[in-house]
C-alpha cells in the first residue's frame, strides 16, 4: 500500500547530493513526441538503455522483456545509478492484472542490529560504514528479472542481454552526466583497480567528455548470466562474491556463499488507492514510496488542486502539509514487512486519510507534525537514523498488447560501494538501514536483522483511468524526494491537464521538517513571500534537481518523457546499440 518517508536534516540532504544537480530546461532542447499509434514505447534515463528497450520491443518482446533489456544495458552505460551490482521494485500491469516484484537486496544472515555501531555504540564513520563491504547487500535486479521473465517474458533469456553485451564488448561513449558523476564521486567511483582502469586516465583524472568506454568484463559477466540463468550469479559465482565482499568486510556480520544462493526476489501485494477517477498502484513493503506516494493524494483529493493551478503559492502550500503529515508515518510503522508488522491498509484507510487531511489549514501551516495511529498500528516503535538515499535511475515501457511495467532500480550512493566486481558496482543499500536498533530501549521497524530488506523510498507507479486503462507509467530517482516528484507530476498530469514532460518539470518542493527546499528559477522562487505568510519560513534554494521518467496514453499515442533538467547531460549521437560517436558530445 503507501508509507511515507522519514524525517531528514535538511543540512544532511542539501550536503549529501542525493539527488545530482542539472541545467534548468532548455527552451531549445527536443521535447518528448508521441508514437502514433499506441505500439508500445520506452522511457529510460539514457537513450542507449532507452533503444535497448525499443530494440526487444521490436524484435516482439513483451514490456517485461524490454525492461530487462533497459535494466541491463543501464548497468554499463549509467553505473553510477543502478545495475547488477544493486535491487529494484518492478510494478506491471495488464489485462491479467496487477503484479509487484521485490528484488530488494537482503543483508546477510549474520548482520546483527549494531552493524553500523563501534563497540562504543557510536556510529562507525563514513568511510567504514559505507565504502566498505559491511554496506553490501545480496542484489537483487537479476533474481527479479529471473522471476518476472518466467511469468512475463516472451523472448529468450538470453536475447535480452545482447543489447548490453554490445555496449559492453565494442564501448559508449562518456556523456556529461557520467563524467560529472565520476567527478563528484571519486572517492566510490575511484576506490578500486579495477575501476580506475575503465574510468579514468593514467594520472586519475576521470577520461574526458566522449571518450569510449569499454568494459570488457562486464560483457563476459553478462554473457556468462545469459547462457546460464540467474543460477549463473547467484549458484555458481556465490563463493567468488561472497568471498569478495566478506575481505572488504571490517567487522563481524560477512556475507556468505549461503546468503547469495539463498536470495529470493519476492511477488509483494500492490499498494492502490483512489485519486480522482484515477487508481494509482504501487509498490508496497519494503518500499515506502507507495504508501507516500497513496497518502499525499489521498490527503489532497477533497481540495480543488485543477482550480488552484501549479502557479499558486495555495497549491505549494497544501503539497507541503500534504508531505509532512505523510512523512511523519514513515519512521514508525515502514519496514520489510517479513520481519515487521507494517499497517499498510490502515495508513491508507479512507476514514485515516481524511482525519489526516483534516489537519491541512488552507491558510496556515502546521507547527509540529506527529505521526499518526492509523487502524491496526502496532504499538511502541521508535523513529530510526537511516541517512540520506541517493544513487537511482527509473524507467517505463509498454508493450503492443498495453502491458506496462515501471521499474525502479538502484544501488543506493553513487558508485554505492564504490566495490568493484566482474565489471560492475556494488551496492551499498545496507546503509538504508537505521545505524540503531532501538531508541531508549523501543525497537526500530527499520533496523538491521540477518536476512532482511531495508526500507526503500522507490515509487515504481502505474495510473489506470476508470475503465481499467493504463494511462501513466512513472517513477523517479534521487531518494528520500522520489514520492514526492512522483506525486506531483501525477498531479501534474490529472489535475493540471500537463503533458507528461510538462509535468515532470514541475519544480522540486519537498518539507524536511520546518525546512523546505526547492529550486532556482522555478515557480515557487517567485512565491517566497507567500509561502513564508503561510508560515514556511526556512525556504532554501538549490540549483535544479531532479531525474524521473514517464510514459503517458495521450490521443495520438503514449509521450516518453524524461526530466528536462538532465536532458542536456545526455547528449550524444547514436548510429546503433552499442554503436556511439562522439561528434555531438559537448
Amino acid at each position: 500500500m503507501f508509507k511515507p518517508l522519514a524525517f531528514i536534516s535538511p543540512l544532511a540532504i542539501l550536503l549529501a547530493g542525493c539527488m545530482e544537480p542539472a541545467p534548468l530546461a532548455d527552451a531549445s532542447a527536443p521535447v518528448a513526441q508521441a508514437s502514433t499509434e499506441l505500439a508500445g514505447a520506452v522511457s529510460a534515463a539514457d537513450p542507449r538503455a532507452e533503444a535497448a528497450g525499443e530494440a526487444i520491443l521490436a524484435k516482439g518482446g513483451s514490456a517485461t522483456d524490454a525492461a530487462i533489456a533497459v535494466m541491463l544495458a543501464l548497468t554499463v552505460v549509467e553505473p553510477q545509478s543502478s545495475g547488477i551490482g544493486g535491487g529494484g521494485f518492478m510494478v506491471r500491469g495488464g489485462e491479467d492484472g496487477l503484479t509487484t516484484f521485490d528484488g530488494r537486496e537482503i543483508a546477510p544472515a549474520s548482520a546483527t542490529g549494531t552493524r553500523f555501531l563501534d563497540e562504543a555504540g557510536e556510529q562507525l564513520p563514513f568511510e567504514t560504514r559505507t565504502v566498505s563491504g559491511l554496506s553490501v547487500g545480496v542484489p537483487g535486479n537479476i533474481a527479479l528479472a529471473a522471476k518476472a521473465h518466467a511469468l512475463h517474458g516472451k523472448l529468450e533469456w538470453a536475447e535480452l542481454f545482447e543489447p548490453a553485451i554490445t555496449l559492453a564488448r565494442d564501448g559508449f561513449v562518456m556523456n556529461r552526466r557520467l563524467h560529472g558523476s565520476l567527478s563528484g564521486s571519486m572517492d566510490r567511483a575511484a576506490k578500486t583497480e579495477s575501476a580506475r582502469a575503465i574510468f579514468f586516465d593514467a594520472d586519475g583524472d576521470p577520461l574526458p567528455v566522449g571518450a569510449r568506454i569499454t568494459v570488457p568484463e562486464l560483457a563476459s559477466t553478462l554473457e556468462w548470466i545469459a547462457a546460464q540463468g540467474a543460477k549463473g550469479f547467484y549458484d555458481d559465482a556465490s563463493d567468488a562474491f561472497a568471498s569478495y565482499v566478506a575481505s572488504q568486510t571490517p567487522k563481524d556480520g560477512r556475507m556468505s556463499a549461503a546468503d547469495v544462493r539463498g536470495y529470493e526476489a519476492k511477488l509483494r501485494d500492490p499498494v492502490c488507492v483512489e485519486y480522482r477517477s484515477y487508481n494509482v498502484c504501487g509498490m508496497g513493503p519494503p518500499s515506502s514510496g507507495g504508501v507516500a506516494v497513496g497518502q499525499m493524494l489521498g490527503q489532497l483529493e477533497r481540495f480543488n488542486l485543477a482550480a488552484l493551478g501549479p502557479d499558486s503559492a495555495t497549491f505549494w502550500h497544501l503539497f507541503l502539509e500534504s508531505q509532512r503529515i505523510a512523512y511523519a508515518d514513515r519512521e514508525l510503522y515502514i519496514g520489510d514487512e517479513d520481519y515487521v508488522e507494517v499497517p499498510v491498509e490502515g495508513l491508507l484507510d479512507p476514514a485515516y486519510l481524511t482525519t489526516r487531511s483534516a489537519m491541512i489549514d488552507p491558510a496556515q501551516a502546521l507547527k509540529t507534525v506527529e505521526p499518526g495511529t492509523p487502524p491496526d498500528a502496532p504499538l511502541a516503535r521508535a523513529d530510526g537514523d537511516e541517512p540520506p538515499e541517493n544513487g537511482t535511475t527509473h524507467f517505463a515501457v509498454v508493450d503492443e498488447e498495453g502491458n506496462a511495467i515501471s521499474y525502479t532500480s538502484t544501488i543506493e550512493g553513487a558508485f554505492g560501494s564504490g566495490l568493484h566486481w566482474a565489471g560492475f558496482y556494488l551496492n551499498n543499500e545496507l546503509t538504508d538501514f537505521s545505524s540503531n536498533p532501538d531508541v531508549d530501549g523501543v525497537e526500530v521497524a527499520n533496523r538491521v536483522e540477518g536476512g532482511k530488506r531495508p526500507r526503500s523510498s522507490m515509487a515504481p507507479t502505474i495510473v489506470f483511468d476508470e475503465n481499467g486503462e493504463v494511462v501513466l507509467v512513472i517513477g523517479a530517482a534521487g531518494g528520500p524526494t522520489i514520492p514526492v516528484q512522483v506525486a506531483r507530476s501525477i498531479i501534474g498530469v490529472i489535475d493540471f491537464d500537463m503533458s507528461a514532460r510538462e509535468a515532470l518539470g514541475l519544480p522540486l518542493l519537498m518539507a524536511f521538517g520546518s525546512t523546505v527546499i526547492s529550486e532556482e528559477g522555478s515557480i515557487v522562487a517567485g512565491l517566497v513571500e507567500e509561502l513564508k505568510a503561510f508560515g514556511h519560513p526556512d525556504i532554501r534554494f538549490m540549483s535544479p534537481r531532479g531525474k524521473a521518467n514517464a510514459l503517458l496514453r495521450t490521443p495520438t499515442g503514449w509521450e516518453s518523457a524524461g526530466d528536462p533538467r538532465v536532458a542536456d547531460l545526455l547528449v550524444y549521437e547514436p548510429a546503433s546499440i552499442g554503436e556511439t560517436s562522439g561528434s555531438e558530445v559537448p
